[in-house]
């Protein structure tokens, strides 16, 4: 039941929200690194990225293989990118959703340089309306033609949400989003961290008309994965 009202909830966000209010928002805003409302993309997204959902997705995991035997280059790149001067604009080629966790370096994960990667971060890795809209905005304006939702192992979100203890603050406005993958796991910390990667997908498929929309014509991916945090390799769910 909880489930429903959230993902109604992030829908009728959603539904709000159009291509038109996307840039809008973003050129009041100043996202996408301080970019002028002139200099935001007008092109269609797919001119953004050359990469099928699928290209993208091999690139991501083929990253993360690298970063799993030592083999890391984006860092390199990364200072080259720095020296190039490439800091008015972005193409990244995919989006992350992934947990605040600091033991997930995500652009390192996936051994990505320097605007390769849109990543949002949210303790839980949930989908609530603002990182909906990040999302969307990923997605309709930079044209990325992929979304991973980036569980990880022992993760103290989802770990408090089986818990259901008082906590202080407003930590507690996480678990309603992690309820349900807390109800179809039940206490097992590592399936129900895998629940709730793959729920947050379903939730950013379903509940965005415009996620919705870029993946019915085939030019987005959205794709469930796990983090293991003792060797770094990424499996997709």
């Amino acid at each position: 039941m909880t489930r429903a009202v959230d993902v109604t909830a992030a829908g009728d966000y959603a539904r709000r929200l159009s291509r038109r209010d996307l840039l809008a928002a973003a050129a009041a805003a100043g996202l996408a690194g301080g970019m002028t409302a002139a200099a935001l993309p007008q092109r269609p997204a797919e001119a953004q990225s050359a990469l099928s959902p699928d290209q993208a997705l091999e690139r991501l995991m083929t990253g993360n293989a690298r970063y799993v035997n030592g083999g890391l280059t984006a860092f390199n790149a990364d200072l080259a990118i720095l020296k190039q001067g490439t800091a008015e604009k972005q193409e990244p080629f995919a989006s992350v959703l992934s947990c605040a966790d600091s033991r997930v370096p995500v652009e390192i994960a996936f051994d990505q340089s320097i605007g390769h990667v849109f990543v949002c971060r949210v303790a839980g890795n949930v989908g609530t309306p603002e990182i909906i809209g990040s999302l969307e905005y990923g997605a309709a304006v930079l044209g990325t033609p992929l979304i991973v939702v980036l569980g990880h192992g022992r993760c103290g979100a989802v770990s408090a949400a089986i818990a259901n203890k008082a906590v202080p603050g407003q930590i507690s406005s996480l678990f309603p989003h992690l309820r349900p993958a807390v109800q179809r796991a039940g206490s097992n910390l590592e399936a129900a961290i895998k629940a709730n990667a793959t729920i947050q997908a379903e939730l950013l498929r379903t509940s965005s008309p415009v996620l919705a929309g870029l993946a019915k014509e085939g030019k987005l991916k959205i794709v469930a994965a796990y983090y293991e945090l003792t060797t770094g390799r990424v499996s997709l769910l």
